[in-house]
């Protein structure tokens, strides 16, 4: 049985490590948070007293956290010089691209095979194993990760290079968070100018305004599919992570000079509404700002 150290056991990395139980892994999980712990414990993971502990006879290492700063630390500190020789690690955290190849240039350094495979579906699609990952790393790597990722998603893609995983990560979310005010702004004029919400949904879902934002993910309350509008913005993901993402996404630009001023503007609009006391809410809320 393939032994897969699961590091990171939030909201995401919950549902994960939960799905590669279920799948028939030995899962030996470790977070800082003890009521994390007894979740995944609850779940069939083995629990680890420590990372290094975790990671010490994973063939896999998995790991799922905040932020770039995370991922270093922990992999400078805790993980490289702790797995055995041949371990895939595999960072499915979202963070700026120079960390994510930083880190698996320290992880070359000593011989190891590294993967950035940030993941998009939510909370959700974490928990029902229906990810999508964008992988970034060799071909080799990328084949050998094919089972434990199958495990908890239905769609995997090899992006690139190292860093490629997260470059897609980023540009996608980008894209969402400005098709997302621009859905909510489409829908308020419409209702505005005396359209049936209903009816424009019914329209724009058929023709060229059409857009995932629209139509999987209505911001509008009794529209559409069900969607975390329906439950006055509760779950779903969050706007705080919306603008942590938009942040790397500028971040990004800034570092190959490219003009992003669609993206800007969805990052201060964010921003915004994060400072307005929405930081915890579903993203989709933004159509408050419009009132």
């Amino acid at each position: 049985m393939t032994t897969v150290a699961f590091i990171g056991l939030g909201n995401m990395g919950s549902g994960m490590a939960d799905n590669l139980v279920k799948n028939n892994f030995n899962v030996v999980a470790f977070d800082l948070s003890d009521a994390a712990l007894l979740k995944a414990k609850e779940a069939g993971c083995n629990i680890a007293d420590t990372t290094e502990q975790a990671v010490s006879d994973a063939d896999i290492v998995v790991t799922m956290l905040p932020a770039g700063k995370h991922v270093m630390d922990i992999y400078t500190s805790q993980i490289l010089d702790n797995v055995r020789e041949n371990t895939l690690l595999i960072d499915c955290s979202t963070i700026d691209v120079e960390t994510a190849n930083k880190v698996s240039e320290l992880a070359a350094s000593k011989g190891l095979k590294m993967l950035d495979a940030p993941v998009s579906g939510g909370i959700a699609a974490a928990a029902g194993g229906t990810l999508t990952f964008m992988v970034g790393g060799d071909a080799e790597a990328f084949d050998q990760a094919q089972g434990v990722l199958g495990a908890m998603g239905k769609k995997i893609v090899h992006a690139g290079g190292n860093g490629a995983g997260q470059a897609a990560k980023i540009c996608n979310n980008m894209l969402l968070g400005a098709t997302m005010i621009a859905t909510c702004e489409s829908l308020q004029l419409a209702q505005k100018l005396g359209l049936d919400p209903q009816v424009f949904f019914d329209i724009a879902s058929n023709a060229s305004g059409q857009t995932w934002s629209l139509t999987s993910y209505c911001p509008v309350k009794g529209v559409g599919p069900q969607s975390p509008a329906d439950n006055d913005f509760a779950g779903g993901f969050a706007s705080a992570l919306m603008l942590k993402d938009l942040g790397l996404a500028m971040q990004g630009a800034k570092s190959v000079d490219a003009q992003v001023p669609m993206g800007e503007l969805a990052a201060k609009w964010f921003d915004a509404h994060c400072e307005e006391g929405n930081a915890g809410i579903d993203f989709s809320s933004i159509i408050n700002r419009l009132a």
